[in-house]
């Protein structure tokens, strides 16, 4: 069936049919939003998503079992979710997968589908996934604010590594990533709508701030299960970032491993340049309708210096100063 003669139904990820009657009557009661990819979002337990995420995020809530030797990515969305899939893959199978062999997993798979989320991927849909094919430890990701978490997350002893980048650049590219996700089906949102939206907490699985605070808490009362990481301090001191991630993630680099150059050997195969110009990343779709080259844009730090205004830079930084008083937490700009 088709929408007209010319268009085929929007793909997957911009359908809110297929929802169960439990969700639609969930959303009917829950304060909802203009839509930063399909019509609405909604929230729920204090963040927003779309129906899909939201009838996802419950399923996974029910029926995830944690396992102590877990490692979960933790992002929102477009803070270097996909650098960081691919960093944790390279770093933890290292042993595994030779980093020059020609067949290495992240030369041929997109990193998301190599570290699926939980919530997005693995329990979208109402699909029961299938855990037997993982090896140990699990790799897996999700962009859920801490409390929001599978209880058994919670309780477990599993790894949790949160990725933060700061609100402007994080902003600019969600803008850019939902319209791209939007086009040919619905019109874009416009930069000062959408600016308007995220300044009032409205943004995909945000506010910003209550999911970057809550897992900075965190990460100062259990250090050895969460691990903090700014996106700017990566992008500076790649080496230093990356030696810390696999100390915290009990694998620390050998002597021998860094005389050899084990750790530029990672850095280089998971740099933006080499994944953005694989084929895998140029030319392939998931399933559900979203190209694979849509999760690289440019990766760069103060990308935002080209769309913000003088009044939008002071509007936020007013906000995030409010917000992050007392914390501890400052962001770079470049």
């Amino acid at each position: 069936m088709t929408t007209s003669h010319s268009q085929p139904l929007p793909p997957k990820y911009l359908q809110d049919d297929g929802l169960s009657e439990e969700c639609k009557k969930l959303l009917s009661i829950l304060p909802k939003e203009k839509g930063l990819v399909g019509s609405h979002s909604y929230n729920y337990q204090g963040f927003w998503g779309s129906p899909r995420i939201i009838q996802g995020v419950i399923a996974c809530q029910k029926q995830f079992q944690a396992q102590d030797s877990d490692i979960i990515l933790i992002t929102t969305p477009k803070s270097g979710t996909t650098w960081l899939k691919a960093l944790v893959f390279a770093i933890v199978n290292r042993n595994r997968f030779p980093l020059s062999g020609q067949n290495h997993p992240l030369l041929v798979k997109n990193p998301h589908a190599l570290v699926p989320f939980l919530e997005l991927k693995l329990y979208v849909d109402g699909q029961v996934p299938d855990f037997s094919s993982f090896t140990t430890p699990r790799l897996l990701a999700t962009h859920l604010p801490y409390a929001s978490l599978p209880k058994s997350v919670q309780i477990s002893k599993s790894k949790l590594i949160y990725l933060c980048r700061n609100p402007r650049d994080t902003f600019i590219s969600m803008w850019h990533f939902t319209n791209k996700l939007r086009s040919h089906y619905k019109d874009a949102n416009s930069i000062e709508e959408m600016f308007d939206l995220f300044c009032k907490g409205v943004s995909l699985f945000g506010p910003f701030w209550d999911h970057v605070l809550d897992y900075w808490k965190k990460s100062l009362e259990k250090p050895n299960r969460v691990l903090f990481l700014m996106y700017e301090e990566i992008k500076e001191k790649p080496e230093i970032q990356l030696k810390c991630l696999a100390e915290f993630l009990e694998c620390p680099f050998s002597e021998e491993e860094e005389r050899s150059g084990v750790v530029n050997e990672i850095l280089k195969l998971c740099s933006f340049e080499n994944l953005s110009n694989l084929e895998v990343n140029k030319n392939e779709k998931w399933p559900t309708g979203e190209d694979h080259k849509l999760f690289f844009r440019r990766g760069e730090v103060g990308d935002w210096k080209n769309y913000f205004t003088s009044e939008m830079t002071e509007k936020l930084d007013n906000i995030i100063e409010q917000k992050f008083l007392g914390s501890g937490l400052s962001f770079y700009y470049s």
